[in-house]
């Protein structure tokens, strides 16, 4: 079958902190997962906005919790869908989240249409993958090209982020092998990736610019200046943090093209905390 955007959708969930996906492709869907402060559950970026999300964050007594979506809520998008032929889900790595799990459910309720993708990653390199599939269904592609296309996004993206503090993520059960770097050392600042769908540290640096420059080099080593080298930049509530990436990238890679910049909504906020910065890269030809 010939995938084109007439016949085929792309659905995202939350963490791939693409909020306005429906507004910006007529073929897109965001399913949110849920935010609970107390007895207070509520959608990401739906009912609860990063910058609302973050002011309550900074005076909580205690810390928030997250849930993925229910197989329910995938559904509801899959059958609102079902105009299209085919539905690609790309959601957040497996190993931190069940949100996996729960779009594979309901991918299961409505026969072979909808392959669920478990990007192995989080934030705006979900919707990087996204954009690369939305440029093939523009001109026209197949399920095998995607399949190809996936296989090598997970091989050669790059993701480098840092954190405030450990913190959020030791009591949020996602900091995997980073959990040797735990310990709040003064103007300590931890320097991070996803690979294989999990945390994993680098190494640690001392303060913001010592961690601008790591981004640099990371950056600099695993790509190669050219207008097929696809940027996304995250924050958290750290505008300062993102202009300084935004300005490294048009140091470092001039030519490359920033698809995406955004600010954490409120589930990967809960896990990273306030103050995080990610970089975020893939070189697509197409």
């Amino acid at each position: 079958m010939r995938l084109t955007t007439e016949n085929t959708a792309i659905v995202v969930d939350s963490t791939a902190d693409f909020p306005q996906a429906r507004e910006r492709f007529p073929n897109w869907r965001m399913v949110p997962l849920y935010v609970r402060f107390g007895d207070e559950s509520r959608r990401d970026y739906v009912e609860l906005g990063p910058q609302e999300f973050y002011t309550r964050l900074r005076t909580a007594t205690e810390l928030p919790t997250t849930s993925q979506p229910t197989p329910g809520d995938f559904l509801s998008a899959y059958e609102e869908l079902g105009a299209y032929e085919r539905v690609y889900s790309l959601q957040l790595s497996a190993k931190l989240s069940g949100t996996f799990e729960s779009a594979r459910a309901a991918a299961s309720q409505v026969g072979d249409k909808v392959r669920v993708v478990d990007t192995e990653t989080a934030s705006a390199a979900i919707a990087i993958l996204g954009f690369a599939i939305q440029r093939r269904l523009e001109r026209g592609t197949s399920d095998e090209e995607i399949d190809e296309l996936a296989v090598r996004f997970k091989r050669e993206a790059g993701l480098i982020f840092t954190v405030d503090t450990l913190e959020f993520l030791q009591k949020g059960g996602r900091i995997g092998k980073a959990a040797a770097f735990a310990g709040n050392l003064l103007h300590i600042k931890p320097i991070l990736t996803i690979a294989d769908g999990e945390v994993l540290p680098l190494k640690r640096v001392r303060g913001n610019q010592k961690a601008i420059q790591e981004f640099a080099s990371a950056l600099t080593e695993s790509s190669r200046d050219a207008s097929s080298l696809r940027v996304g930049i995250a924050h958290a509530d750290a505008p300062a943090r993102e202009h300084a990436l935004r300005a490294l990238v048009v140091a470092v890679r001039p030519h490359a093209q920033v698809e995406v910049t955004t600010t954490l909504g409120a589930v990967l906020g809960t896990h990273a905390g306030p103050g995080t910065v990610g970089l975020f890269w893939f070189d697509d030809p197409d």
